[in-house]
């Protein structure tokens, strides 16, 4: 196996509750709670959840554009946290992010040239013919044409914009590259150019990439391993092919339920009660940490232990007959295949597959 690019262990922060007359704070939201896995060079991990989940915050925890309340990620071995300035100036050539609206983050008075000219101004490259040039290449490697570099940001369309985004943020040449829903705010034709021109960018460059989205559909398209958030926490996390063929928490169960299918006697098939939900307000609920699991309000297999333990995170793979581990963190999976399923066997009961 590759080795690991980035490495995130017991990674939190918490966010002060701000109520009342004064502002003042009067709980916590735990938006990234103990999260911990790895990335390998060469690799793209989707990080999956609904909104609110934490996925867009651990993506800026890694890039640091925040600081954690604990927990660490190292880069190559080294601790982004521990980084000075200068460091940290570094680390930016060699991790970049692409967010879900580019336009938010571009500067409206500034050309396309200029916008991603300053990035290559950090890979020393000063001369105006040479920045020049390699703006249109940058253009041309995103597909778009080289002419474009004289305009503004707001005479581009949202699939346009998140081209650019792109290519700014390749401008430095990074080796790793958080994609923080990349192509939810754009139509669906859209979203397969952008997939399409991410994948191809993935294996022209040699990216290491995390792919954010709550896109299910998205995610099996480009990810090779996946992690399922919900409330700050990781529920499962395994290659692709064996959570979509055999999901084990059901929270990722209900997440894959959901995903339209086109066939009508298929979803008809699918069709089962949902489970009940609890409010917004509910879920951000302060709550001593470690005490059950965060989805027991919602799980349709709720047990007792799951409202007083958080469940472990456990490899699954060797049980399931898997090639490569399988983790979840669910005491029901944990009875129900102690109980039923014997080594060497795989459920492929709720295969998505077509």
């Amino acid at each position: 196996m590759a080795q690991s690019l980035i490495e995130v262990s017991d990674l939190t922060k918490h966010f002060a509750q701000q109520g009342g007359m004064w502002g003042r704070a009067r709980g916590v939201v735990r938006a990234v709670d103990g999260v911990s896995f790895s990335v390998a060079e060469g690799e793209t991990l989707g990080l999956v959840g609904e909104s609110g989940s934490g996925k867009s915050t651990t993506g800026r925890l890694i890039l640091r554009l925040i600081e954690p309340t604990s927990g660490r990620c190292a880069y190559q071995g080294r601790n982004v946290y521990e980084l000075g300035k200068q460091e940290l100036r570094a680390l930016r050539r060699e991790v970049q992010i692409v967010f879900q609206d580019p336009y938010g983050a571009f500067n409206p008075r500034m050309t396309i040239s200029r916008i991603i000219g300053e990035g290559l101004e950090l890979r020393g490259i000063q001369s105006a013919r040479e920045r020049d040039a390699e703006v249109v290449r940058l253009l041309e490697l995103v597909q778009l044409p080289g002419n474009v570099r004289t305009r503004y940001p707001h005479e581009f369309s949202g699939g346009q914009r998140q081209r650019l985004g792109i290519a700014r943020a390749l401008a430095v040449e990074p080796r790793f590259l958080v994609a923080d829903e990349p192509v939810s705010a754009l139509d669906v034709s859209t979203q397969a150019e952008v997939v399409n021109l991410l994948l191809d960018l993935q294996q022209r460059l040699r990216l290491t990439m995390l792919f954010i989205s709550h896109d299910l559909s998205v995610v099996r398209v480009m990810s090779d391993r996946v992690a399922v958030m919900f409330a700050g926490k990781i529920l499962e996390l395994a290659s692709t092919l064996s959570l979509f063929r055999n999901p084990l928490h059901p929270y990722t169960q209900e997440l894959l339920a959901a995903v339209p299918v086109p066939d009508p006697e298929r979803a008809q098939r699918g069709l089962r009660k949902p489970a009940g939900e609890t409010t917004r307000e509910a879920d951000l609920a302060p709550a001593p940490a470690g005490v059950g699991c965060p989805y027991a309000g919602r799980c349709p297999h709720t047990m007792e232990v799951c409202r007083t333990t958080m469940p472990p995170l456990v490899d699954y793979g060797p049980r399931l007959g898997e090639p490569e581990p399988h983790w979840a963190a669910c005491h029901w999976t944990e009875q129900r295949l102690a109980a039923t399923a014997p080594v060497g066997t795989v459920d492929r009961s709720r295969s998505t597959s077509n």
